[in-house]
């Protein structure tokens, strides 16, 4: 399956789910247990961040253990964590930023890839050389949804798509999920590292869970 059309796979997935959680995870017990309360609440997918040692492992056995858990990786800096992160099972992957290297590679190894963007210029780069999924980084430190929707405006007609991710939040995302090119968002509030590490699970799954109702709209 050729890049495009398993980024446009990627889309369809993603624009049901709504909602990517944002994990920074340390340790692959810990990671396993954010990947079981996103299965049992209904928000089935996750964004790993490549900021830690234990992202790819915790790749790797969260897609054979939650095999209905649709699996990204974030932070890929460079081509080598982008090849490990789809050799351990990610669908897709996310950078911060754009980097013309690892578009050109993921475009070439057929793996979905969204850089990162916030102006104009680096949505043209990044469309020139086929992505036509974004990602809008750092969402609201770069002008939030009124931002997003002026750099929308000229390219929306060639069928680009965003992610929006950086203080999207509880009180402003039905706000990102309103605009129609937005497939989903980044939700780097769900699963913080610090609940992870004190191991406030309850605490954890009330949040997914009032997560999954805002994605519906309720």
């Amino acid at each position: 399956m050729s890049f495009t059309l398993k980024t446009e796979q990627v889309v369809t997935e993603l624009g049901k789910i709504r909602i990517v959680p944002v994990l920074v995870l340390n340790d692959l017990t810990s990671g396993l247990k954010m990947c079981e309360i996103l299965a049992e609440c209904g928000l089935p997918a996750a964004e790993i961040t490549f900021r830690t040692q234990a992202a790819e492992s915790i790749i790797r056995a969260a897609a054979k253990e939650f095999p209905g858990l649709y699996l990204g990786a974030g932070t890929i800096l460079n081509t080598c964590d982008l090849k490990r992160a789809f050799d351990a099972g990610a669908k897709f992957a996310v950078a911060p930023g754009f980097n013309p290297k690892i578009v050109r590679t993921a475009v070439d190894s057929d793996f979905a890839f969204a850089p990162g963007v916030c102006t104009p210029s680096e949505v043209e780069q990044a469309m020139d050389l086929g992505c036509r999924f974004l990602k809008f980084f750092p969402a609201e430190a770069a002008g939030g949804t009124k931002m997003l929707k002026s750099i929308i405006a000229p390219y929306k007609h060639l069928g680009v798509r965003f992610m929006p991710t950086g203080g999207v939040t509880t009180a402003n995302v039905q706000e990102y999920l309103a605009i129609k090119e937005v497939v989903a968002v980044g939700g780097t509030w769900l699963g913080k590292a610090d609940d992870i590490a004190a191991g406030n699970w309850d605490k954890i799954r009330e949040t997914v869970k009032q997560a999954v109702t805002l994605k519906e709209g309720k």
